[in-house]
This record gives C-alpha cells, structure tokens and sequence, in this order.
C-alpha cells in the first residue's frame, strides 16, 4: 500500500512527517542552534566568549525539552534544561510575552558555578509559542572573593559572586535597567558584561527569526510532529547503542584531589547498571558534601554523567532531548555531587565534572573495553588573574591551559586539547598581549607527559606567562598526586605542577609535588604576582590504551624523534632500543628487551 503524503508533508494520519521534510527540518532545527553561536561569538565584548568560544546554545520545544544545540560546551548543554524549567517554574508560561527574555545563575536552580549565565526567550508564532531558546556564557568575572569568582579557599557560594535567581531581565525587548545596574555593580569587568548581554539577546532573536521562518512555511503542526518524532528517533538510536553493552553492574572510582582544605583525596564512586537499553547511573557510594568550593549541584552532576555517556552510545546522532531518555540519574541529598545552598561550586565545572566523566569512562571500560579511551587530563585548569595596567585599568585574565587525551583503541590520544568538559579553545597569545599587561613566554608540547600504552595518551603543555604588572592569581586544577589512568593495561601520565618563577630566575612550586616530598594544594586563590615575575602550568597528558610493550617499535623511535618521549622513555617504559648515532631501533635487541622485562 502506497504511503499517501499531504501537502505539509505529514503521512497518511498526520502523526509522522515524512522522511525527506524529517530531513529539511532536522537540518532547520540544528542551523538555527549554530546560528545563534555564530551570533554570540561575532557580537560577544570579552575574550573568553569571543576568542576562547566559553558558550553554549540550544533550542527546546513547548514542553522544555531539548530539540537541538550547537557543538558547544558538553558541560552546559545537558544542564540548561534544569535552569529552562526553573525559570518555567516561577514565570508561567501563560504569562510569557514576546521578546521577554529571563536571566538564572544560581547553581542551585539549574546552574553549574556562578560565571555561567543562562538567558532564556520564549520563541512566538501566531500568538503561540514554538518553543524557548536558551543561551549559557561564561562571564568574565561576576564578583566574590576573587577574579572571575575563583575563590578556590571558599566555603560559601557567597564569596563566589552574584547569585541571580531567575529573573525577567527583558520585557518585551525593553531592559529591566534596575536588573542591568546590579549586575554592572558586581562585576570587576563591566566594560565587557553590557556588551556581552546584547550578544545574548542577540543571539536568541536570530533563533527567534530562523523558527518562526520555519513555522511559517511548513505550519506549527508539522514543527510540533516534527520535534517529537525527532526527539523518538534520537532516543531509538540511543537505546540501540545501549543494546550492544552486556547488562550488569560496572563500578569505578576518581577523585579530587582536594577541596582546598582536606589533605585527603574527595573521591567520586560510581556505578553503571546495564538493563536492556536503559542505564541508570549511581553516586550512592560518594560521600557528603565537602567544606571547599568544589561541590556539584544536580544539574552540573547530571550533564557531566550524560555528556560522558554519549561519547559511546551515540555520538553521531541528532543532539535532543533523545539522548537522555534512557539514561536516569541516582544521587543521595548529601551528596558532594547534589550540592545545596549554601555548598561552594566554583571548581564543579571545571574541575569536578572531568573527574565524573573520568570515573565512568572507567567503569565503562569494564564493560566494552574494546571501545573505550584512556582518561583525559581530566581537567579544564582554569586559569583567573586579576591585573593592573601600569595606566591603573584593572580587568581580569583568563586563560583554559589543554593537557592531553587518552589513548584510544585505533590511534594515541590527542595532544594539548580542552577536556571532554568544555569544547572550548586557548586563549590566543596575540589577544591576551594586546588586551592584558601579561606576555605569553611559552605554551609547548611537554615530554612524556602522555601515559605509555600501545596507544599513547596524548601529550600536555608547558605554558608560561609573564606579568608586565602586579596581579593576584586564581586557579583550579588537580592530577597533581597522580596523573591521568589509562585503559586496558595503560600506563598513567605525569602529574600536573604550578610554578611560581621570580624575576631573578628562581622557582617556587606553589601547586602540585614540590620535588623534595612535600606537596601543595593546587586550589590557589589570589596569589601575588609582580611585575616580571612568571606564572609556569606544566599540563599533563592522557592515559595509555594498552600494554606499553605491546606498541609497535617504530611508532616509539618516532615519538623519540618528534621529542614526544626520551631516549630513557623508549628504554625503561616501552623495552625499544635506539641506536642513538643512526636513529634507527635495533629490533633484536629490543625483542630481547621486552622479552626481559614481561619476565620481570
């Protein structure tokens, strides 16, 4: 029997669209999402958004469910919803005018930490609403106890800046100036926030624009069967990825390692249950809440264990509220990872949220090894630093320092790329001198900083940055007492270290393993730099896949030869013998080598 298709393009009962106009309006739904980014990056003040792409940006439909976003941070994307529905919750949909548009940050409300400012329109056709976009921006700075908010020595979200409830910040396109002036009044960079804001609100409008195009040529019928077929077919794809795990229980295990005020390791338990083609993933093992401002709220807890899920079940298929269906979320309400007010979350994104990812990559190992990576560096490394301009301008400097990925089971890991969290790029040295009393000294490839494996984990950086001004310093990071885990036999990278170098050419480490046995917490909140002293991160690399001995030998002498590892790497990790005059491997002697060392 012929499927008969009406002129809108729906089949036979007007329940489905059919396939091709499934197609047009899938790529639709996806080019507004990536429209708006384009908008935000162009039209965006601070460097963070307009060079380093710190942003996130999506669609959802009547019902506050995803249907589409931009490439952009995996860390946001999944937990805009949560701060969607909270501003539902106070403003009624029916109360909801065009070109209204509301304003959250509160972690609490379905916010991540207090930098992340979430902007929400509903989209208007013919008097109904379509649906909402939603626009999240990592602002420069937005108060608290040091720049951009890092106050890593906290224990009060207090000290961490302004906390906006959701509020309506545009009626009907007209600011709310009241709303305006306080956040220009909490805030060390106002020179970029109002520019920022008018990006946002630009943003929404072109996602405004490209749904109401689309309503108006295939109908709001069609969209609204459009959406909901969409969202059915993504979570078909989902489940089947799901499928081809074998059912059962996989338990892993991460850490901090500390939250700033415990010289104990705050560890992350987590346990994947396989059932058919849903998982449930458990924090219940994971302790309570910790003093330091390392906490997780709920939504920053689930998009990290949703966002590490989809690098494996489904990656390639339409982004939506598909994605999450078969996938719920346990976690106890004194949990660290279920943070309530008045618990600190500054580090959740940046730092809390790769180790989430990390700890169930692990467990996922055990369940398909065969498709699996080692763990990245597992760390955005967020770099803050508040400077003075010799003219006494103040602004604030940020910058995200990449380490490397873990190996994987068809290549090594990638090199110097931001973690799974975020998506996001370096800030460019040339924008960075040109904006800040800083120069940039050094930002390299670091030797043997990759785990070994047959696959090698990627590699991390040397960055260093040189104050032309005084400052105060603000960073997170952690793998400072072990580096990131590898898979299937994978060996560990290094760790990660921050180095304090004066201008007479002497070094402090003020972060990490000092060398001589001691070690200091790599939560630093505003540590003095002066005029010409040198800021040092020394990034780590990813964890190996695979038994190092295992990796082909001449894949080793080239890693010698582009300096990724040393000569004593090639000897000591990998069992290969360079003959250091010719560059070549003398391969009987490496056989005996290796056989040697699986003996021992």
């Amino acid at each position: 029997m012929d499927t008969k298709v009406n002129l809108n393009g729906l089949i036979d009962n007007g329940t489905k669209v059919d396939p091709v106009t499934f197609e047009v309006l899938r790529s639709i739904f996806e080019y507004a999402a990536d429209r708006m980014s384009s908008v935000l990056q162009r039209a965006s003040f601070s460097p963070i958004l307009a060079d380093m792409i710190d942003f996130s940006n999506a669609i959802y439909d009547a019902d506050a469910q995803l249907l589409s976003q931009a490439a952009n941070c995996p860390i946001h994307l999944a937990a805009m919803k949560f701060s969607a529905e909270a501003i539902i919750e106070k403003y009624a949909v029916s109360s909801m005018r065009p070109e209204d548009v509301y304003v959250v940050n509160d972690p609490y409300k379905g916010g991540t930490h207090i930098n992340d400012i979430t902007f929400m329109m509903p989209i208007f056709f013919d008097g109904q609403i379509l649906g909402f976009a939603v626009s999240r921006g990592h602002w420069m700075d937005l108060g608290g106890g040091a720049a951009g908010g890092q106050a890593m020595d906290g224990t009060h979200i207090a000290g961490e800046g302004l906390r906006l409830p959701p509020l309506k910040i545009f009626s009907e396109g007209e600011v709310n100036q009241d709303i305006l002036d306080i956040i220009l009044n909490n805030t060390r960079t106002p020179h970029f926030v109002k520019g920022d804001l008018q990006a946002h609100v630009g943003c929404l409008k072109a996602a405004d624009t490209e749904m109401k195009a689309a309503a108006e040529r295939y109908g709001v019928n069609v969209l609204t069967i459009a959406m909901k077929q969409l969202q059915e077919y993504t979570e078909s794809i989902v489940r089947k990825g799901i499928l081809e795990i074998p059912d059962g229980e996989y338990f892993a295990e991460e850490y901090a390692d500390t939250d700033g005020h415990s010289n104990e390791p705050i560890p992350i338990k987590v346990r994947l249950v396989i059932d058919g083609s849903n998982i449930n993933v458990d924090f219940s093992e994971t302790g309570p809440v910790v003093k330091g401002a390392i906490n997780s709220p709920y939504a920053n807890t689930a998009s990290a264990a949703l966002y590490s899920l989809q690098f494996f079940l489904a990656p390639h298929a339409p982004q939506n509220q598909g994605m999450f269906n078969p996938i719920s979320i346990t976690l106890p309400d004194n949990c660290w990872l279920n943070a309530k007010w008045p618990a600190p979350t500054i580090g959740c994104t940046t730092l809390t949220s790769a180790k989430i990812t990390s700890a169930v990559w692990q467990a996922l190992a055990q369940a398909c090894p065969d498709k699996i990576t080692g763990s990245t560096n597992a760390d955005c490394n967020w770099f803050v630093s508040s400077v003075v301009a010799p003219d006494g301008t103040a602004s604030v400097f940020s910058d995200l320092p990449a380490g490397g990925w873990g190996g994987t089971p068809y290549s090594d890991g990638m090199n110097v790329t931001e973690d799974p969290l975020g998506n996001c790029m370096n800030m460019p040295a040339e924008s960075a001198e040109l904006l800040f009393p800083i120069a940039y000294e050094a930002f390299e490839l670091r030797p043997d900083s990759g785990g070994a494996g047959q696959h090698r984990g990627g590699l991390g950086a040397v960055f260093k940055v040189r104050y032309l001004s005084d400052g105060l310093l603000s960073m997170e990071s952690a793998r400072t007492l072990q580096g990131s885990p590898g898979v299937n036999g994978g060996g560990f990278s290094d760790v990660q270290r921050q180095t304090k170098i004066y201008s007479d050419g002497k070094s402090e480490v003020i972060g990490g393993l000092d060398g001589k046995g001691g070690w200091k917490s790599p939560l630093l909140a505003n540590v003095p730099f002066s005029n010409g002293e040198t800021f040092m991160f020394e990034s780590t690399g990813g964890g190996g896949w695979g038994a190092a001995l295992d990796r082909d030998e001449n894949a080793v002498l080239d890693d010698v030869l582009d300096e990724y590892i040393t000569f004593d790497t090639a000897w000591n990790t990998y069992g290969v013998v360079i003959d250091k005059d010719a560059m070549t491997v003398d391969s009987q002697a490496t056989a005996a080598r290796r056989s040697e060392m699986r003996a021992s």
